[in-house]
């Protein structure tokens, strides 16, 4: 991974910020131009002399040579392939250990970080992984019926979620147990959807923290019409939407992409790259990094680097303040890694190494800010060790609430079908709730149910 300074990005963004003929020319330079098609055809005109007879691979050694030397020419690999995408750049202020290095674009979003915000950042991430490891806990203890873990997507997660302000909106996927953390939404209430006891488990107005959303990338829609309405009316707040790298290739993305740049709409477009969607590798999905997507729907796109709570503090900073002064949407991808499985049916060591693992676990997110934090003297041993006990009473807390949450009422799913009511459910509703009386009525006679 590089480390590209802000005027070698303003130069690859220059097509959809500053100094945007200059980016053009600078990416034409940057790319191999095509074979000439007179030249890409001579091969197959030589072939067609031929005898009708005589099989292609008849051709003479020296033909073969001189075609393939061509395609090298042209910069092809082999058929059809694209030109090779300019090389993704990373924002990053902390080295994986720990270093800080510096940024004159980014910089000034966090120059006036205190000690002790960086200390709430380190206890956010690790407070945020305990809560996760005990909700994978409880799933394996048949607690929960699923659990979609955030390991190693801390920095991404706290990062971004730190950066949004108290009237910004939030639109989640599944996975944002950071983010939502960062709203003050009770980890508890994420797990009751994932118990089957309810639908959500938290009033969305009251931390501008949309529910969760499975449908893969649906929320980016609504983040953008949300984000529109804001436009129309007249506030200076701004949106967030999060998705994976999976995500990307649905529709629903990009349709967001369409609208929110033509209508300029106050959203920032945060993309969790953690490389894998479920069994599915990044690089099967997309033949240039995820950022530079931007670009095509006519806004700028960074990559970040995922790992890195402080850049990615930044970064969004910087993407929700552009959002507010009314110049439209970012694309943020965060370049990070999914330790865990997809979700817990999901079993990761079918389609990946434990060699990739444990490369990215030499970039933990935790480590690299406690490196950085026992470096620059900002933290001491009874922090992390008050720390500790902190985390294992938020564990306890959340499986002691867990096991208590009580069975829905089965009469609760007919409400809020319709807001003023309809003849058809109150006729289902009426029915059910018979049905369900006869049980008891059985059980009052001493009949078997």
């Amino acid at each position: 991974m590089t480390v590209e300074s802000s005027a070698a990005r303003g130069t690859r963004r220059g097509g959809t910020e500053t100094g945007g003929d200059a980016g053009r020319t600078a990416r034409a330079a940057e790319s191999p131009k095509p074979a000439k098609r007179a030249t890409a055809k001579a091969p197959a005109k030589t072939a067609a002399k031929a005898p009708a007879r005589k099989a292609p691979a008849k051709r003479t050694p020296a033909k073969a040579t001189k075609a393939a030397k061509t395609a090298k020419a042209a910069g092809r690999t082999g058929p059809a392939t694209p030109a090779v995408p300019v090389e993704p750049q990373l924002v990053q202020l902390l080295t994986p250990e720990g270093k800080r290095v510096a940024d004159p674009e980014y910089d000034p979003y966090v120059a006036e970080i205190t000690p002790e915000e960086l200390r709430g950042l380190y206890r956010d991430m690790v407070l945020t992984r305990r809560f996760d490891a005990e909700a994978t806990s409880l799933q394996r203890q048949g607690e929960l019926g699923l659990w979609a873990s955030l390991l190693g997507q801390e920095a991404a997660q706290i990062g971004s979620g730190r950066a949004t302000r108290g009237d910004d909106w939030v639109f989640p996927t599944y996975r944002e147990h950071g983010v939502a953390w960062c709203r003050g939404v009770d980890p508890v209430n994420l797990l009751g959807m994932f118990r089957g006891v309810n639908h959500g488990g938290w009033d969305p107005n009251s931390n501008n923290f949309q529910l969760y959303t499975i449908v893969i990338g649906s929320q980016t829609l609504h983040a953008t019409g949300y984000a529109m309405g804001i436009t129309k009316d007249g506030a200076d707040s701004a949106v967030i939407a999060y998705f994976g790298d999976g995500a990307s290739s649905q529709g629903d993305v990009n349709e967001a992409f369409t609208f929110s740049a033509v209508y300029n709409a106050p959203v920032v477009f945060f993309c969790q790259n953690n490389q894998w969607a479920i069994s599915e590798p990044t690089e099967k999905q997309t033949r240039v990094p995820l950022y530079q997507r931007a670009s095509g729907f006519g806004f700028p796109g960074v990559r970040v680097d995922g790992n890195d709570v402080l850049a990615c503090l930044a970064v969004t900073k910087a993407a929700l303040a552009r959002a507010r002064r009314g110049e439209g949407p970012t694309l943020v991808e965060a370049f990070t890694y999914r330790m865990g499985a997809h979700t817990t049916s999901d079993d990761p060591t079918r389609y990946r190494s434990d060699d990739e693992r444990e490369s990215w676990e030499a970039r933990d997110p935790i480590q690299r800010l406690r490196a950085h934090l026992e470096a620059e003297g900002h933290a001491d041993e009874a922090f992390f060790a008050e720390l500790e006990e902190e985390s294992e009473a938020l564990g306890r807390r959340v499986r002691e609430a867990v096991r208590a949450m009580p069975d829905p009422d089965p009469m609760a799913m007919f409400e809020h079908t319709y807001a003023d009511g309809h003849a058809l459910v109150d006729e289902e509703r009426a029915e059910f709730a018979a049905y369900q009386a006869s049980f008891e009525d059985a059980d009052v006679t001493g009949k078997a149910n």
